[in-house]
């Protein structure tokens, strides 16, 4: 007989592990025991099982559920998502933006009928899954995050709010859902799966793989991607059919002599280290070595200036104009890298803005004369791109930020709501001669279908 003992994030074991599953365990000789992180606990417990060891366990204290089981009306592939998750209760499902992923882990949830704790990036989103939540199980969830501290059979979470209290809150839920799973593998959120002792686990997302290469860890954290199903697939039928037009800008000739003599300085110093940037993890290196070497950080520095000439073109204005007064009866979303380009298109265009400096009454007011079409263009950084239900919208123009493939998808889904006889359209403005050009080809050959225009 053994017996497991719930300890802040930890599985506790007061005498030496049996043989077969000391590896789960590290000796603290602080207090004595034997420790283990809590996402072990489904690992400890079916080892134990296989090996025939009687378990006293004291690790979960699941909150009280009064969920009666159902099953909810789904679409032909949502009912296959949940099933393939159901096999093991343990893994990603990743769906394409707007094809339902929430009302999936809400359908498990009601069958399950089990305490569930959900992490989402946003308060948006926790709106959202309230709402979601209300319409679907007839119960008002808990809400961890934006000053609020109740929980509930069914809490939502943001993942700040949960990293910080996941001590509190890891032993109270047989379930877990991360929303938008990709957020996950970071340094820090990771340890919301790892001291967690929930053994069914449920991520969402529509693109899993991270630019830093950090959702190999995923399978540890959550399980394996379960079921997938790409734009493509769905397009025409669960999804609009869509279009994908990269138009390119010009630089002026102060803006090309600036591009080159930066890029040249950015360069010239990875030439004289024999430096090479091939992935994210190499440019980390040249951020690091900045903070040592004046003329590394002048190389950076460099690099960065570069960039924003190219993402920030004065002709993109010209080519938005354009694209607006063609698309005048559509609603348009407009994506910026940076907020103070945001700002200076909001107001050249007399277009609302929507960025994290936007006060929540404000936004909410902008989002709901948007959707009544009192307004036909929103302008924004990064805000709309996860999750937030944004109603309506058909066109898309990315002006800057398109290099991750992750943001790319994520914002042309914020489109992809079907509706009758229209297309949706994208976008892409490139500026010439720039590794904005290299990016979208590279992208583009992946995403197929992408047309070249002018205006």
């Amino acid at each position: 007989m053994v017996r497991l003992e719930w300890s802040s994030g930890t599985i506790i074991l007061r005498e030496e592990p049996p043989p077969l599953v000391a590896a789960y365990f590290k000796y603290d000789p602080r207090t004595g025991c034997y420790r283990a992180l809590a996402i072990q606990y489904r690992w400890l417990k079916e080892t134990l099982n296989l090996l025939g060891i009687e378990c006293e366990d004291d690790v979960l204290h699941p909150l009280q559920c009064y969920i009666t089981p159902q099953e909810l009306q789904l679409r032909s592939y949502q009912r296959e998502a949940l099933e393939a998750w159901l096999k093991e209760k343990r893994g990603v499902i990743s769906l394409p933006t707007g094809t339902g992923k929430t009302l999936i882990a809400i359908a498990a949830v009601a069958k399950l009928a089990c305490p569930t704790l959900i992490v989402v990036p946003t308060i948006e989103l926790m709106d959202q899954w309230e709402e979601g939540i209300k319409r679907h199980l007839g119960l008002t969830p808990g809400r961890y995050g934006g000053g609020e501290k109740k929980v509930a059979c069914v809490t939502v979470a943001t993942y700040d709010s949960a990293y910080i209290n996941v001590e509190q809150l890891g032993d109270k839920f047989i379930m877990i859902v991360f929303d938008e799973v990709h957020h996950l593998p970071s340094p820090g959120y990771r340890q919301i799966a790892e001291l967690c002792a929930a053994p069914w686990r449920m991520g969402l997302t529509a693109t899993p793989e991270r630019e830093d290469g950090l959702h190999v860890h995923l399978p540890y954290l959550v399980g394996p991607v379960v079921y997938r199903r790409y734009l493509s697939d769905m397009a025409g039928k669960w999804l609009a059919e869509f279009d994908i037009i990269r138009v390119y800008a010009h630089m002026s000739k102060g803006e090309r002599e600036e591009y080159k003599k930066f890029s040249t300085v950015y360069k010239s110093f990875l030439r004289k280290k024999g430096l090479k940037m091939r992935n994210q993890k190499d440019f980390e290196k040249l951020i690091a070595l900045s903070v040592r070497d004046p003329e590394a950080r002048e190389a950076l520095l460099a690099w960065f200036r570069a960039r924003r000439i190219a993402l920030h073109a004065s002709m993109k204005l010209d080519l938005l104009r354009d694209i607006l007064a063609k698309h005048r009866d559509d609603k348009i979303l407009i994506f910026a890298e940076h907020a103070d380009i945001v700002r200076a298109i909001s107001s050249k265009f007399l277009i609302p803005e929507v960025t994290y400096k936007t006060p929540e009454d404000e936004r909410k007011m902008i989002m709901s004369a948007f959707r009544e079409g009192k307004v036909h263009a929103l302008v924004t950084s990064k805000v709309l791109e996860e999750g937030v239900d944004v109603p309506d919208a058909n066109v898309a123009i990315i002006l800057s930020g398109t290099g991750s493939r992750r943001e790319f998808v994520q914002r042309l889904g914020r489109i992809l709501r079907p509706r009758k006889g229209k297309r949706a359209v994208l976008y892409e403005v490139v500026t010439a001669g720039t590794k904005e050009v290299n990016i979208s080809q590279k992208r583009g050959k992946a995403l197929k279908g992408v047309e070249d225009a002018t205006f």
